[in-house]
């Protein structure tokens, strides 16, 4: 065989299993994927049974209950259009509360309510840590 018909070979071995690799990987995280889903979606196209997804938007005003177990907490997350039902047992982050936003991550019920399994607290682009808000302030009060 000749040097150029081995290269080509070779070429095409690697191309085949590039292609291979990429097919296992995205078969692999088809699985592993959490679609994300917002309540006037939700209305809108109807529920995604059987399958995690994230739900997102903000939390309703007045609607974090917490049940006397102490970990068990219901609260409604809306975007304006619609509103959905969440239940959550565990320990919700720091940052989470009414009238900010936040994403689910779980399943939805055949009733239209939302059990979630992790929760993610979102804040505003203006956020900044405690401990760095002191120290802007101090340097600011050097700089002048």
């Amino acid at each position: 065989m000749k040097a150029k018909h081995q290269r080509l070979t070779l070429a095409a071995l690697a191309v085949a299993a590039v292609g291979g690799s990429s097919a296992l990987a995205l078969s692999a995280l088809k699985d592993q994927a959490a679609f994300f889903y917002a309540p006037g979606d939700v209305k809108k196209e109807g529920l995604p049974l059987g399958r995690a997804v994230r739900l997102g938007g903000m939390v309703a005003g007045g609607s974090i209950h917490k049940l006397a177990d102490g970990v068990t907490m219901r609260f409604v997350v809306t975007d304006g259009l619609a509103r959905v039902p969440v239940a959550f047992r565990g320990i919700a982050p720091d940052l989470f509360k009414e009238n900010s936003g936040v994403v689910a991550e779980g399943q939805f019920n055949p009733d239209g309510s939302f059990t979630a399994s992790n929760l993610l607290a979102k804040h505003d682009e203006k956020y900044m840590p405690p401990e760095m808000a002191g120290k802007m302030h101090e340097t600011k009060t050097l700089v002048q």
